[in-house]
C-alpha cells in the first residue's frame, strides 16, 4: 500500500488534476490520495491559501470580501469546468466559502484556519469526483471522519496520538480514500492547521498510521538537487538521502518536503520518495533510514531567510549559574521559540524567526536583558540567513569547515555565524541575505565542482 500526496501545483490547473489522476490510477497500490490547495498555474498567479487568507482578512477587516471570496470560487470553477464535472461542484463550494466567511471571528486564528482549510477540502472533492468521472471506486474522507486529532495550537498543529489507531483503519478501505492535506480537528471540534506546507504532514501521518510500504511524495521536480535548481543550471540530483540529512535540509530552505513531515516516518521506519507528477516512472529522490550509497561527504546545500539574533556580552558569563535559564525564560516569557544558541566565554547569542520579534517585543526584550541579566552590550540584528551544508559522512572528513570557510571568503562572504550540531552532519553558517544565493553557489563549487 501507497500513500501518495500532490502539491499545490501539482494540482493548479485541471490539466494538473488530470495527470494527477493518471498518477493514480496508473498503480493500483495508490490507495490513499493526499491532497494540496491549487497552487500558482504562472509564476505571478496566487496560491488559493494565499486568496483565502486575503478573504479572512477582509472579513476581520469588517469588509464583506465578496470580490475576495468570487476569485477563490472563479479558481476551482475553472478547473472544474476543463475536467468537464457538474456545475453542482462549484455551487457546494460557494456554498462551503460562504459558510466559512459567516462563522465567528472572535477568535482570530480559529477563524483563520477554518477559512485556510477550504483549499485542501474542495480540492480533494474535485479531485474524488474526478476519479469517480473515470470509473474509480474513490471516496472522499473528512479529517473529522477519519479521526485526524491535533492540538488546538491554530496555525501550528501538532498531531494527538490518538490519531494513529483511529487512521489506521484506512488500511482496510478497498476504494481510493481522497484525503485534504494541511487540516485536522481539534477534540472540541474545531478546524486547525499545520504551518504552511503542512500537507506533507499529513500524507506521512497517514502512512505510519497505515504502515504504507512507501510514502510517495509528487511535486514538480524529477528529484531533490544538491542545490535549489533556481540558483544554477544542471545542478546534479540526490538519488539518496537520509531522514536526518532531508530534515536538517528542509529546515534550512529545502522547499520540496516540510520538515516536520520526516518525524512520523522516522518512527515507522517508512521511506519517502519525491517523484515529479509530471514523470511518475522516474526514479526520484529516496529519503531512508540510513544511505546504502555513501558518495560525497557534503550531500546538499540550502539556505532560509528571516532570521535575526539577539547578541550579549558579559565577562565571566561561564562563570554565573543560571544565565542560559534566565536568559531563556525572559525569551519565553515573551512568547518566543529560538532556533540555535551559539555561545563563547562571555557572549551568548540567540537566532530567532524575524518575523516573531515586532518591534516593541524586541524593545522589551533587551530592555530585561540589560535589568535582569547585567548585559549592557546587548543588540539585535536583523535580515539574517541561514546556510547549511549537511552530510551523513561529514562527520568523518577532515577539512570540511576549512573547505567551506575559504569558499565564502573568497565569495566575499562575511560569516556572522557559525554553529555545528553534535550529531556533526550538518554545518550552519549566518549570513547576510542578501549574500545567502552567492554562499549556496560558492559553496556548490567547493564541495561538487564548478557549476
Amino acid at each position: 500500500m501507497k500513500i501518495c500526496k500532490f502539491g499545490g501545483t501539482s494540482l493548479a490547473t485541471a490539466g494538473g488534476v488530470a495527470k494527477v489522476c493518471n498518477v493514480v490510477l496508473g498503480d493500483h497500490e495508490r490507495r490513499v490520495v493526499v491532497v494540496s490547495a491549487p497552487g500558482k498555474r504562472t509564476p505571478d498567479d496566487r496560491k488559493v491559501t494565499d486568496m483565502l487568507i486575503a478573504c479572512a482578512e477582509a472579513r476581520l477587516a469588517g469588509k464583506p470580501g465578496r470580490a475576495e471570496i468570487e476569485a477563490v470560487i472563479e479558481r476551482f470553477a475553472g478547473i472544474q469546468r476543463g475536467l468537464n464535472l457538474p456545475d453542482s461542484l462549484t455551487d457546494g463550494i460557494r456554498k462551503d466559502l460562504a459558510a466559512r466567511m459567516e462563522g465567528d471571528i472572535g477568535h482570530k486564528g480559529r477563524f483563520l484556519d477554518r477559512m485556510k482549510a477550504a483549499g485542501e477540502d474542495n480540492c480533494a472533492r474535485l479531485v474524488t469526483a474526478e476519479l469517480c468521472r473515470r470509473g474509480a471506486d474513490a471516496r472522499y474522507l473528512s479529517p473529522r471522519e477519519g479521526g485526524l486529532l491535533l492540538s488546538d495550537e491554530y496555525g501550528n498543529a501538532q498531531i494527538l496520538p490518538e490519531s494513529y489507531s483511529n487512521l489506521a483503519a484506512l488500511r482496510e478501505a478497498e476504494w481510493i480514500t481522497v484525503f485534504p492535506g494541511f487540516f485536522g480537528y481539534t477534540r472540541d471540534g474545531a478546524v486547525v492547521t499545520f504551518p504552511r506546507g503542512g500537507s506533507d504532514i499529513t500524507g506521512a501521518i497517514l502512512a505510519a498510521a497505515v504502515g504504507a510500504e512507501v510514502y510517495e511524495n509528487f511535486t514538480d521536480v524529477d528529484s531533490v538537487c544538491a542545490i535549489d535548481p533556481d540558483l544554477a543550471p544542471d545542478v546534479k540530483p540526490i538519488p539518496e538521502l537520509s531522514y536526518r540529512e532531508m530534515r536538517e535540509l528542509s529546515y534550512a530552505g529545502f522547499n520540496v518536503l516540510h520538515e516536520e513531515a520526516i518525524v512520523p516516518t522516522v518512527r515507522a521506519g517508512i521511506p519517502i520518495c519525491v517523484k515529479n507528477t509530471a514523470s511518475p516512472e522516474g526514479l526520484g529522490t529516496m529519503i531512508v533510514p540510513e544511505r546504502k550509497h555513501a558518495t560525497g561527504d557534503v550531500v546538499g546545500i540550502a539556505y532560509n531567510i528571516g532570521f535575526c539574533t539577539i547578541s550579549m556580552s558579559k565577562y565571566l558569563m561561564n562563570r554565573e549559574i543560571g544565565f542560559g535559564r534566565r536568559l531563556l525564560q525572559i525569551i519565553e516569557d515573551e512568547g518566543l521559540s529560538f532556533e540555535h544558541m551559539p555561545s563563547g566565554i562571555d557572549t551568548l547569542s540567540v537566532v530567532l524567526r524575524e518575523a516573531d520579534l515586532d518591534e516593541a517585543t524586541e524593545k522589551r526584550v533587551l530592555e530585561r536583558i540589560r535589568a535582569e541579566l547585567g548585559c549592557s552590550d546587548a543588540e539585535i540584528k536583523r535580515g539574517l540567513a541561514l546556510v547549511m551544508i549537511a552530510g551523513e559522512r561529514m562527520r568523518h572528513r577532515i577539512g570540511t569547515a576549512a573547505t567551506a570557510t575559504r569558499a565564502l571568503a573568497d565569495a566575499n562572504v562575511n560569516i556572522e555565524m557559525l554553529d555545528q550540531g553534535a550529531s556533526e552532519i550538518s554545518m550552519m553558517f549566518g549570513v547576510k541575505q542578501e549574500d545567502a544565493p552567492r554562499a549556496v553557489r560558492a559553496l556548490y563549487d567547493a564541495f561538487f565542482g564548478r557549476l
